[in-house]
């Protein structure tokens, strides 16, 4: 093992031995960063096995795993806010030190505390190659649009705001409404981030869309519209999902003609964001109105498809189609393989970094529900799978607030706002 002292807070190395991690403690270190994938080589020790001997030599441990190319602005961040929220120094390996150097490097860049052209004289100084990193820079500054993810770790969401660079006019993706289940309590806190970033980046907000009636956490729609008179859109078929849960919650004054959105889109509806053109895929299975943004060099598919090592969305929501949402994926896998990716959860498999980027050309290689899989496969696998899970938790919460664009209950004669909820409707309960 080679290790390099970058400064008082980061020593960067290749692979460790586990038994050495003892030894790491004593010479004072706090944290312990994996940013190797697993099964990069015969005889790697892996994250299970680096997470446990950390644990047991009394390291906090973090894993970050990134391939050179596929380092993402979220895995950046990841290693930023383990240097930043250590409580002493930070061992941070790969396979040799270098993209633990890279991922530090970018992030300096990225914050404003060195430039561009100081990353290969500083790789060098340290003995590292960092061209790799440069790349890197380079080719996010000409990306079009900009994207910003927001992880909200209680719902395990991913939010977006989408900018064009060129007029600062920008879409946001996907909020997210506070709620808490237990207390019954919400929030905008989450929005509120949204908006904070907007401002501090001088931002014009276009558009607030929702890729489909969520499950798992409330839309924040209504709420943003309020804040900055942005129009809302969601897909035409959302009217088919009104339909369906006026039904399940005998809900006659529920209106279920879309009214509740400025525009419903279509299957090829075209749009833009600021100067960039914008079209839209109708992509159910995982629901009947589920449609996918392609802004840009970029596609917004939320539940759809999840990052490679995570699968792709269940089926067995009311309305849901293992072999509708197939067909739904080979749509958004027929785009260009460069096309950026961008799912609307991660449930960190692995315990690793919240992550939420990939592309088409990866999710063809690396997702084990699509590399080498055909239609029938794909069902099978998907409906074996989609038995065992249970309703999410928030489903009957949700489903009330986001079938009319994000807006809450009314208020009550006592100034209270309820929820209904209906009794034995679903299957798929927690036991």
């Amino acid at each position: 093992m080679n290790a390099t002292r970058i400064s008082d807070r980061l020593t960067v190395a290749g692979q460790p031995d586990p038994a050495m991690f003892g030894q790491l403690a004593a010479e004072g270190y706090k944290v312990l960063l994996n940013a190797r994938p697993d099964g990069e080589e015969p005889g790697q020790p892996g994250n299970k096995v680096e997470g446990q001997a950390a644990k047991d030599s009394g390291l906090d441990y973090v894993f970050v795993p990134v391939t050179g190319p596929g380092i993402t602005e979220a895995d950046v961040q990841a290693f930023q806010k383990t240097i930043r929220d250590a409580k002493g120094p930070v061992f941070a390996h790969c396979k040799s030190g270098m993209r633990a150097l890279a991922l530090y490097a970018i992030g300096e860049v990225l914050d404003g505390r060195m430039k561009r052209d100081e990353v290969e004289p500083f790789g060098r100084s340290h003995g590292f190659d960092l061209t790799g990193a440069v790349r890197w820079l380079d080719r996010e500054a000409k990306r079009s649009p900009v994207i910003k993810g927001f992880f909200d770790p209680r719902t395990w969401s991913i939010q977006y705001v989408v900018t064009d660079p060129a007029t600062k006019h920008c879409a946001i993706v996907d909020p997210v409404y506070d709620f808490d289940e237990k207390s019954g309590s919400t929030g905008t806190g989450n929005a509120d981030a949204i908006l904070n970033y907007i401002e501090a980046e001088g931002l014009t907000v276009e558009w607030i869309l929702d890729t489909h009636p969520h499950a798992d956490h409330f839309s924040a729609a209504h709420y943003l519209k309020q804040k900055t008179g942005a129009k809302t859109a969601i897909g035409s078929h959302v009217v088919d999902v009104q339909k369906l849960w006026q039904g399940i919650y005998n809900w006659p004054e529920l209106r279920t003609d879309g009214s509740q959105w400025d525009r419903l889109f279509s299957a090829g509806d075209t749009f833009t964001v600021g100067s960039v053109k914008a079209r839209v895929l109708f992509s159910p299975g995982h629901t009947l109105a589920s449609i996918s943004y392609v802004i840009g060099d970029a596609v917004f598919v939320h539940d759809t498809i999840f990052m490679p090592d995570s699968g792709t969305a269940r089926a067995d929501f009311p309305g849901g189609s293992a072999k509708v949402l197939w067909a739904s994926i080979q749509e958004i896998l027929s785009l260009p393989d460069e096309t950026r990716v961008f799912t609307g959860h991660d449930y960190q498999p692995g315990g690793r970094n919240p992550k939420w980027e990939s592309t088409v050309g990866e999710q063809k290689r690396l997702n084990p529900h699509l590399a080498g899989m055909d239609e029938k496969r794909f069902v099978a696998l998907r409906d074996a799978r989609d038995k065992t899970l249970p309703m999410p938790k928030l489903i009957l919460h949700a489903l009330q607030i986001n079938t009319r664009g994000g807006r809450l209950p009314e208020p009550e004669a006592n100034g209270r706002r309820y929820l209904k909820f209906p009794l034995d409707a679903l299957e798929g309960a927690a036991w």
